[in-house]
């Protein structure tokens, strides 16, 4: 039944390349709209996780880049995951294996900061799949739905399929690059890690504790983080800290 479905998944992709134009992930995540009954999907190359999405202590952040979302929202729910540095798409990458969650407001002791924001931006369920050959993960296919209720089995099953071809996709275009190296892609993030290295010159702090900062700003003021990034590398605004050497939040635009 599986070997079925994935032959009727190889021969909708092929008739999808034929009929427009578009990377193998792009045409992945349109199928998955198309096939499972979900709202919007994403799909994101990773590096390897460090600090809080590896172990919660909120040391570190991966460096991701965007490959393609079908909508805003899916868009959106990627960028609000780096900005809070929690969610599905880096429990998928950080345990690799899916995470399942049919009604996203019940995760809330899950992903404090993710879940509110995520359902306001209108996700009412996500389920997110590691793309990864053995054990080394490339990355995730995040899916949202805009209404409770969790994929049937069916669903389920083409869902790990087009995982799999998500992954050949995103293997495909990394050749010639470590599966660690994402600054070969159109990465919307770029600026973020630019900035971070501004904040952390106007800290004096380490890059990790500049990420924790801006992510702090962009959640407190409901801004994109691509967007306060882009505000720190255009110098509209700076980052200090008191006399004291301790660092607080007293952001100042200039």
């Amino acid at each position: 039944m599986v070997e079925s479905r994935r032959q009727r998944m190889n021969a909708l992709l092929a008739d999808d390349r034929t009929a427009r134009s578009g990377s193998v992930v792009s045409l992945v995540c349109g199928r998955c709209v198309l096939e499972l009954s979900v709202s919007g999907a994403g799909a994101t190359v990773l590096s390897v996780l460090s600090g809080r999405e590896a172990n919660g202590n909120g040391d570190g952040a991966p460096s991701r880049g965007l490959v393609h979302a079908t909508n805003r929202v899916s868009a959106g729910l990627e960028d609000l995951q780096l900005t809070v540095g929690e969610g599905p798409c880096l429990d998928a990458f950080a345990s690799g294996g899916p995470v399942l969650v049919p009604n996203l407001a019940t995760a809330i002791a899950r992903w404090p900061a993710f879940t509110p924001a995520a359902c306001e931006l209108g996700a009412a369920a996500v389920f997110s799949f590691p793309l990864q050959v053995g054990a080394a993960r490339l990355g995730s296919l995040d899916l949202y739905r805009d209404t409770v209720g969790p994929l049937s089995k069916e669903e389920l099953t083409d869902a790990l399929i087009l995982s799999d071809l998500a992954t050949q996709g995103v293997i495909a275009d990394l050749a010639g690059h470590s599966a660690e190296d994402v600054s070969w892609l159109a990465d919307p993030y770029t600026e973020v890690y630019q900035a971070a290295g501004m904040v952390q010159v106007q800290l004096g702090s380490t890059t990790e504790v500049a990420l924790m900062r801006l992510r702090s700003y962009a959640f407190a003021h409901d801004v994109p983080l691509a967007e306060v990034a882009l505000q720190v590398v255009k110098r509209s605004l700076l980052f200090t800290e008191t006399d004291d050497g301790n660092d607080t939040s007293n952001e100042r635009a200039t």
